[in-house]
């Protein structure tokens, strides 16, 4: 039998949310959660999940260096032949959990590590070039599709079969680049791919090249004295009871809200709608993420011209890429027509 150790965070153990997020690293037997499909796929060919080992997702990102020693100990005792973690999906301090695990029990055990989340999951970024990380939907909405996939793959590296490309067995890319013999010499190829772009068909190129976004940095403001400013916030700051529902993660929408006259943000008038952070702080004084005290007390000064009587809010966590290029292209349209001068943007 080949025996596997599951990672999941506090949530996918039915433990509770961002409330119990702060748990310790504790370890049960057999599977949990999305474990028990994963381990029904991978019990057909004589692998199973002997241990599930679970962790609040604060805890790990605020305790990495003793949240690692602890796990690797736990993962120790049952001699797995491979280790998996998640799927994470979109949430960003869960993928970060998943791939730093990962990467550890990879190193320090010298075992087969999978994971599994969404491209735009900061986790992804961060570990892809290390390991195998199965690409999801960006919720769990697509558990179903993913549990397969990582089941196929973890298999392949269960029996430490070879790996193929990609696009074959539904991991994202890693940068790396092996020599291979093609059928077809380099330079039938290039013609090929530049016939179908003339006539404008479709062709998967050999080299993918990065894509970087540039952006021109604005001229100075000339007299912040007379400039007025506005306030953007992806640290989720809304009125209380968040009249507008934007989503504790992967938002679909913006905020806008009046602060005419509004000199604090207070714990009995604002809070944070955000589900990716511990949102004590900003619960208990919201200026703490958008600092409409200091503001207020800087125009009073004379040290800006005025504050602008709305501000934006949205959620960044797991919000998509293109939702947020979405919501800045809005927001930026309404506060050039608002005559505004600068803008100061808070995350979390």
């Amino acid at each position: 039998m080949i025996k596997v150790v599951h990672y999941i965070n506090q949530f996918y153990a039915g433990i509770g949310g961002e409330e119990k997020a702060d748990i310790k690293p504790e370890v049960r037997e057999g599977f949990v959660g999305p474990g028990m499909g994963l381990n029904g796929l991978l019990s057909k060919e004589g692998v199973e999940i002997v241990a599930t080992v679970i962790c609040g997702d604060s805890y790990f990102n605020e305790n990495t260096e003793e949240a690692k020693a602890e796990i690797i100990d736990m993962v120790k005792k049952y001699s797995p032949d491979l280790f998996i973690a998640g799927p994470a999906f979109n949430a960003g301090r869960y993928g970060v959990a998943c791939g730093t695990i990962a990467k550890e029990v990879e190193e320090k055990l010298g075992i087969p590590v999978l994971t599994a989340m969404y491209i735009e999951n900061p986790g992804a970024d961060l570990f892809k070039k290390y390991l195998y990380i199965v690409e999801t939907k960006n919720s769990a909405a697509g558990m179903r599709d993913a549990l397969p996939k990582v089941a196929a793959l973890a298999l392949k590296l269960a029996k430490g079969q070879e790996i193929g490309l990609p696009s074959e067995d539904n991991y994202i890319e890693r940068g790396i680049r092996k020599n291979f013999f093609a059928t077809e010499r380099g330079s039938k190829r290039a013609v090929d791919m530049l016939v179908k772009k003339l006539k404008g068909e479709e062709f998967v190129t050999e080299f993918k090249m990065p894509v970087f976004d540039r952006v021109a940095p604005n001229a100075a403001v000339k007299d912040i004295s007379k400039a007025k400013i506005a306030l953007v916030t992806s640290g989720g700051i809304v009125p209380k009871t968040n009249p507008d529902h934007i989503e504790s993660s992967n938002a679909s929408k913006f905020g806008k809200y009046d602060i005419e006259g509004v000199m604090d943000l207070t714990a009995e008038t604002y809070e944070t709608a955000h589900g990716g952070y511990d949102p004590t702080y900003a619960n208990t004084d919201s200026d703490r993420v958008l600092p409409v005290d200091v503001l207020r007390q800087m125009e009073k000064e004379g040290k800006i011209g005025s504050l602008h009587r709305y501000f934006y809010t949205t959620v960044g966590n797991g919000t998509a890429v293109a939702s947020s290029k979405k919501f800045g292209e809005t927001i930026v349209k309404e506060l050039i027509a608002d005559g505004v001068d600068a803008v100061i943007l808070t995350s979390t």
